[in-house]
């Protein structure tokens, strides 16, 4: 038979789920016995089932039987379980009794311990009163005088789910993958969002195609929304997110759509030192450089343009790798048909009198 210590922490295979107990594969002819209502929620559900791997602590034989428990309660702590769940780190269960001067006292068996306040909870913050009356997991921190002085933390515990949780995460969320996720907050530079339980952040250039001013223009909190998964660095436990991604990229085709040499009618979306930036469609801006512009050198362009307005322009080059559009000023669309409808006109006429201003639209 194998030899375990009190304390020891295995993982095993459940073979077995009575209305009592749940047996654990040892790999031996004995199997090791867990209280049934360790795994149930308060309805009485089990969340686990035969063949299901579980983490748990040797607590002693008793009656031929190998004794597991996943934490300490009720009558299994004792003064010596307790010692042990210390040396050991097992978890014990305790109630909260009350709020006192720095924390809580909280009841393990027949013994009372002390948490404090910075001790309970973890990543989400709740007034103390929240915790009163419940019955919670903790780690024993310090155990002294035979004890009389016994200091506890919920924290660790939800520390130590969180890390194991992480684990399985990093499994499932790689870079590439596609996920839902829900808006948590709005920054200035993106907004953080929940994946399954992990704060992930989805910055702002990420969040569309366009140029986004502001995050809530877009986005706002609690929204459910579908993001690729960008960067993972699990070790430092970063994860970067994008909706831009799962967009259609409008510049796959934009050859095809702005040929260089044509002319087309956007508005002025940018204007910089060095010249305005001219949006011919959602997603899609080109540059006018200040040498194309009819302006004295030195000219504050902010003065004599204005973000919104109509601007006419011919595309001098395209470059699809840097997502660079290259324009120069032009004429408006409008303006050169009914230029052509002039000129039209003035070739079907009998050409008994002479215009010469078309004369010169003409050349």
């Amino acid at each position: 038979m194998t030899y375990y210590h009190p304390g020891q922490e295995i993982e095993t295979e459940i073979v077995a789920i009575t209305d009592s107990y749940v047996f654990l594969d040892l790999n031996a002819k004995t199997e090791g016995v867990l209280d049934r209502h360790e795994l149930e929620d308060d309805d009485g559900n089990i969340s686990v089932k035969e063949g299901d791997r579980i983490k748990a602590y040797f607590v002693g034989a008793k009656d031929g039987e190998m004794q597991f428990t996943t934490k300490l309660t009720g009558e299994k702590a004792d003064k010596s379980m307790l010692e042990n769940a210390w040396k050991n780190k097992i978890p014990v269960e305790g109630r909260v009794e009350k709020e006192i001067k720095g924390g809580f006292e909280v009841r393990i068996g027949n013994s009372r311990a002390f948490c404090p306040f910075s001790q309970m909870g973890f990543r989400q913050k709740e007034e103390p009163s929240f915790f009163v009356g419940k019955t919670l997991n903790f780690i024993i921190t310090e155990y002294k005088k035979e004890g009389k002085d016994i200091l506890v933390s919920n924290r660790k515990i939800a520390e130590k789910e969180y890390e194991d949780d992480l684990v399985t995460l990093s499994q499932s969320l790689t870079e590439g993958s596609v996920v839902d996720a829900t808006v948590t907050s709005l920054q200035k530079f993106g907004a953080f969002v929940d994946i399954q339980g992990f704060k992930a952040l989805l910055p702002i250039s990420e969040i569309s195609r366009s140029r986004v001013e502001n995050v809530s223009d877009i986005l706002s909190e609690g929204q459910k929304i579908t993001v690729k998964i960008i960067k993972a660095d699990w070790e430092n436990k970063k994860v970067s997110v994008s909706m831009k991604e799962l967009q259609d990229n409008p510049w796959d085709s934009i050859a095809d759509r702005y040929p260089v040499g044509k002319k087309f009618d956007g508005k002025i979306s940018r204007i910089s030192d060095f010249g305005i930036f001219v949006e011919l469609e959602e997603g899609i801006e080109g540059l006018v450089h200040v040498s194309e512009l009819d302006v004295e050198k030195g000219t504050n362009l902010k003065a004599k343009f204005n973000v919104g307005d109509n601007f006419s322009v011919v595309v001098k080059e395209v470059n699809v790798n840097k997502q660079r559009l290259s324009l120069r000023p032009a004429s408006s669309v409008e303006q050169d048909k009914v230029t052509a409808k002039y000129l039209n006109s003035q070739d079907d006429s009998d050409g008994e009198t002479y215009n010469p201003f078309a004369q010169l639209l003409k050349k």
